[in-house]
């Protein structure tokens, strides 16, 4: 079988099929796509919403509950521990297959009568404005998380306690705005950095402490402005900077950038790979176009997000635990043969479903728990599933679901935006592929415009203390104005307030009151990553020292785009002048 060129239905760009490609395809007997890898992972991206919260009524009890589903969603929404509970069988909403209408109008027809759980936050104590979350303590707003205390206004973060305005960031305490960070303690406003402890404005820095705006470091202390100093000079030094006050901060913040800039750029971040391409991989092997993987990954593409996986095709984020996942995000746990797939856990042999956990030998199912042989929440037999599926598979074939815009859904691609219960400024899809409104709508995208808030702004962002040290305890009554008011891309939320446990916080660390909203604070430090793409670039160092003569001749596949200006090193010139 050889590679093979075909155009994207969406994007209308060309893109390669490899022949280990058509044989994964073959292995899980779904036909190759029509869709390119980035248009499949925007599109599945369109199905997940992790931080736009929402009051509404609880369907069943009348009850206000908080819900990613927003009140204007015609769904049946019941609070998760309901959704849990015995109150209700998802068998009561089962539907005989109608081959007069395509799968997909079904499958939302199923979707839009069944409970569907408010938001997923197990294990929760005190952390109700959490979602995607599991063993969550006292802590607020924070999305994909795993065991977290006393956290606030942080994404996809694990093991993490005391800590604030978080981005990948892994088995750390008391730390603050930091991006793609691990393994540290009083960490600050620093980003790919690692073992780090006391330390503040670090880039590409590993086992560093008492560390300050510095850069490609490995096991340094007393270092200030990537100059070595002792004990008392660095003291010395940082008593000069007053970074509780917020004009102060800013202008570090604007040195920390322009060091960046000037730092050495490791063409990507690779522990142990074999055989890879994509970026922040762990333990990897034969796999390929992958992002933020760890925990073991093998013979694998098009993957992003995950954890412990295996033959796994354009899946993520949030697989932990799976082999044979295709087009699938949000699932795992050591399941098997799951492909079209969300919120679905400890399965095999599951295909176009949603929030179902522990099932076998089910297809376009929604809410089944520990379920074999069903079809659109419909109990057969063992024969009569295998007789009927193949059925259904030729009828999503010959009769495919044409969206608004003309793509065409045929059995082996993804659910259609168009059916997610979220507008495309409420998914994750915005985080990774941002859209203007306009931009979205003729995507065939439906966009949520900003609600109309009930509150006023006491407080503008210009009125507020400088210094930390300058504010009072009446902070806590005050409705504060972002300073964005509305007016960027980012869901802004035009106002925040801050409360006692964030205060309490910044004190402590001498941190000056923020002057944006979460939902703004969140996006700047998006901003900061590199994309989920990649671009073919030659080493860029020239440094005599070196075994090549004059520009070194080494060539890869990097996340950073040749226009950029950072310089992007191949993995023996970026060792050979940092390590």
């Amino acid at each position: 079988m050889e590679r093979e060129s075909r155009n994207c239905q969406n994007c209308k760009s060309d893109f390669i099929i490899e022949p280990e490609d058509f044989l994964f395809y073959k292995k899980i007997k779904v036909p190759p796509p029509t869709f390119c890898s980035e248009c499949r992972r925007q599109r599945r991206l369109t199905f997940r919403n992790t931080h736009a919260l929402y009051k509404r009524k609880d369907s069943f009890s009348g009850e206000d509950i908080i819900s990613i589903y927003s009140p204007d969603k015609d769904l049946v929404v019941i609070d998760q521990k309901d959704w849990w509970g015995d109150g209700w069988d998802p068998f009561d909403y089962g539907m005989e297959y109608d081959f007069s209408k395509t799968f997909f109008q079904q499958w939302k027809e199923l979707r839009d009568r069944i409970p569907m759980q408010s938001m997923s936050n197990s294990k929760a104590i005190n952390s109700d404005y959490c979602n995607v979350a599991e063993e969550s303590y006292d802590s607020y707003l924070v999305s994909a998380s795993w065991k977290i205390e006393r956290t606030m206004y942080s994404d996809a973060v694990s093991n993490i306690k005391d800590s604030l305005d978080l981005h990948i960031m892994h088995r750390s305490d008391f730390c603050y705005e930091d991006v793609n960070c691990s393994d540290s303690y009083k960490l600050f406003y620093s980003q790919d950095s690692h073992s780090c402890v006391d330390s503040y404005f670090l880039y590409d820095c590993r086992g560093c402490t008492n560390c300050y705006m510095s850069s490609n470091l490995r096991n340094k202390s007393y270092y200030f402005n990537n100059q070595q100093l002792n004990k008392e000079q660095y003291e010395k030094q940082m008593a000069n900077i007053d970074l509780s006050s917020y004009q102060v901060l800013l202008k570090e913040k604007s040195k920390f950038s322009e060091l960046k800039l000037q730092s050495l750029h490791r063409f990507a971040h690779f522990v142990n790979c074999f055989n890879v391409s994509g970026d922040n991989l762990e333990n990897a092997k034969n796999s390929f176009n992958c992002f933020y993987c760890s925990g073991g990954l093998e013979d694998s593409s098009d993957l992003f997000w995950t954890l412990g996986v295996k033959d796994c095709f354009s899946c993520g984020p949030g697989i932990g635990g799976g082999e044979l996942f295709y087009e699938t995000f949000d699932a795992g746990a050591g399941g098997k043969n799951c492909s079209f797939c969300s919120v679905v856990y400890y399965s095999n042999d599951v295909s176009y479903s949603f929030n179902s956990y522990n099932c076998s030998n089910v297809f376009g199912c929604i809410g089944l728990r520990s379920k074999k042989y069903c079809i659109l929440n419909k109990q057969y037999t063992k024969e009569e599933y295998e007789k009927l599926l193949p059925q259904v598979k030729k009828h999503m074939i010959d009769v495919p679901y044409v969206d608004v815009i003309g793509r065409i859904y045929k059995y082996g691609e993804f659910f259609p935006a168009e059916l997610s219960p979220f507008c495309y400024n409420e998914t994750v899809a915005q985080d990774y592929y941002p859209l203007t409104k306009e931009q979205s709508i003729e995507h065939g995208f439906s966009w949520k415009n900003p609600d109309i808030k009930g509150y006023t702004p006491t407080l503008k962002t210009s009125d507020l203390p400088d210094n930390i040290s300058e504010v009072s305890d009446d902070i806590l009554k005050e409705i504060i104005e972002c300073e964005h008011k509305g007016e960027c891309n980012d869901k802004c939320a035009t106002a925040f307030k801050i409360v006692s446990e964030e205060l309490n916080f910044y004190r402590r660390f001498k941190i000056p009151l923020p002057r944006l909203c979460y939902s703004c604070r969140h996006y700047s430090r998006l901003n900061k990553r590199n994309p989920m793409k990649l671009w073919h670039r030659q080493c860029m160092c020239e440094l005599p020292n070196h075994t090549h003569e004059g520009k070194c001749a080494v060539e890869f596949e990097t996340s950073y785009a040749p226009e950029r200006p950072e310089k992007v090193y191949c993995e023996k010139c970026y060792q050979a002048e940092v390590i």
